[in-house]
Formats: C-alpha cells, structure tokens, sequence
C-alpha cells in the first residue's frame, strides 16, 4: 500500500513541478513531466517480477504453448508503451498525433493477437464433434 501515496506523491509533486514552471519556461515543463513519468514506471518495474510468477504457474498449469506466453506479454508492453507514449504526446499539446498512436497500437496489437486467435480457433475446432 505505500507505494500506491509514493505514487501520488510524485505524480502531485510532477504536476506542481510542472504548473509553476510552465509559465516561466514551457520547454522546461514538458521535460519535468516526461522525467516525472518515466520515474513512475521504473517505480512500478519491481512489481513486474511478481506479475511474471503468476503468470509463469498459470502457463505451467495449462501447458499452454511458450510461444504464446511471449506474445501476450509483448502485447502487454505494446499497450503500456503507447499508451505512455501517446500521453506525452497529448501532455505537449499534440493531441492529434496521440490520437495516432493509438490506432497504430491497436492494429499492432490486433496483429500480434492474431497466432493467439488462430490458436483458440484450433481447440474450439478440436473439441467440436465432427
């Protein structure tokens, strides 16, 4: 629970940061958000680990392929990053150009969902009568 305030703390610290530098030097200001971002997801990195175990003795449970556990956490950080990098974008006034990242996130994760879908087909296939 302490890194839920730790979280707050340095977002609300960002956002003052960034509010009373912002009229003196807007240059400046984006930099303290982007720093101030980048510091909460390297804050958040150590509970990956324990996400990773979870998932791990899931996939060792269901002997679900290798090959697909690698594609959903590459989806998993596909989401993330555009969604972050779409946020900076909108943060420095370039909305439209987040809005972009976006659909281009969507279709690249659609694409890489794909093995996955083909897949689910394939047992849905297998366990229907014939």
């Amino acid at each position: 629970m302490d890194a839920i305030y730790k979280i707050i703390a340095i977002a609300l610290i960002t956002c003052v940061a960034t509010l009373i530098v912002k009229p003196v030097r807007p240059d400046f200001a984006i930099f303290i958000s982007i720093v101030g971002g980048i510091i909460l997801l390297f804050m958040l990195i150590s509970y990956l680990s324990g996400i990773f175990e979870v998932f791990n003795s899931i996939f060792n449970l269901t002997q679900v392929n290798t090959s697909l556990y690698t594609i959903i956490f590459k989806i998993i950080g596909v989401g993330y990053l555009i969604e972050f990098t779409a946020s900076i974008c909108s943060d420095t006034g370039n909305q439209s150009l987040g809005d972009k990242v976006l659909l281009g996130g969507k279709i690249i994760i659609l694409v890489m969902a794909l093995p996955i879908i083909t897949s689910i087909l394939e047992i849905v296939m297998e366990l229907l009568p014939k």
